[in-house]
């Protein structure tokens, strides 16, 4: 099965999670156990859980070439484009590279076949392994803002017969989609906040659009006000678990540890919550069977 740990803002605690769940899951399950962190922007996973990488590949994206030779300038590659990568200027084809979102839309209707398409590299995929952990994670190159390419890349090593929990990158936009989407549960990790309460609902909202199935883990829970718990009590929104504020874990954290390792009681914690997951996942697996038989 497919896990995604995600949230609606940064700050949230959502790799703090994701590596806790990702350490007692590997302690518990005996299928494969994979970790990908599909957050390339700034991918952290590695620095709690601390894998040995032993592959990189480079990651690029088609864009177009254009060969003035057969080129009449038509222009009908600019007109298809929707990203506005291409201009036609005079007897020129300009081409916009970092716009171009690799669809190879222009190649395909160019009449005179005078696009082809080469690589552009965006980003790098690094694997390695911790204890019986498969870990994966993105790297986009600086300067990019074509990530979801390289989240599906992260995304394409999922090994299906095991277990791989993806760690998302904050917020609702593309690459959020594309990290969740395939997903047979997702954890929105959130707090008790205004700025909590309002990104939740947007993630909410994007992942019912998607039909994926979802649960809230309330960090800091201790703290904040009660606006998110009526939230989800009257959206009958599951709350999966309520992690309280302390400073012990923000210790653990600050020395790039994962608590679950270090001490029983979060190791207790997570291990509840990552049952609780999995219950969910056997009650959404047996009512979509049943509307199937229906």
């Amino acid at each position: 099965m497919i896990i995604s740990i995600a949230s609606g803002k940064g700050g949230t605690g959502k790799t703090t999670v994701a590596v806790n769940l990702a350490q007692v899951a590997a302690a518990l399950e005996k299928e494969s156990i994979q970790f990908l962190d599909a957050d390339v922007e700034e991918p952290n996973g590695h620095l709690f859980l601390r894998p040995n990488f032993n592959r990189t590949e480079s990651v690029g994206i088609p864009v177009p070439r254009i060969n003035q030779e057969k080129c009449v300038t038509c222009g009908i590659c600019a007109d298809r484009c929707a990203f506005n990568a291409l201009a036609v200027l005079g007897e020129t084809v300009l081409t916009f590279t970092e716009l171009c979102h690799g669809c190879g839309g222009c190649s395909y209707f160019c009449p005179e076949g005078a696009i082809t398409e080469i690589t552009r590299e965006i980003g790098s995929l690094e694997r390695g392994s911790v204890q019986e952990m498969d870990y994966v994670h993105g790297r986009l190159n600086p300067g990019e803002a074509m990530s979801p390419p390289l989240i599906d890349a992260v995304k394409e090593q999922v090994n299906r017969a095991g277990i791989a929990l993806v760690d998302a990158p904050p917020g609702t936009s593309c690459p959020v989609v594309s990290a969740v989407r395939g997903s047979d549960y997702v954890l929105l990790v959130t707090e008790p906040t205004p700025f909590g309460l309002n990104d939740l609902h947007l993630s909410v909202e994007m992942l019912k659009k998607l039909n994926l199935s979802f649960g809230v883990i309330i960090n800091r829970a201790d703290l904040g006000d009660s606006g998110l718990e009526d939230y989800c009590k009257e959206n009958n929104i599951t709350v999966l678990a309520r992690i309280p504020w302390d400073e012990g874990m923000a210790r653990f954290y600050a020395r790039g540890e994962v608590a679950a390792k270090h001490s029983s009681d979060w190791k207790k914690i997570f291990k509840e919550l990552w049952e609780e997951i999995k219950h969910q996942v056997e009650i959404n697996e047996k009512s979509g069977k049943e509307v199937d038989a229906s």
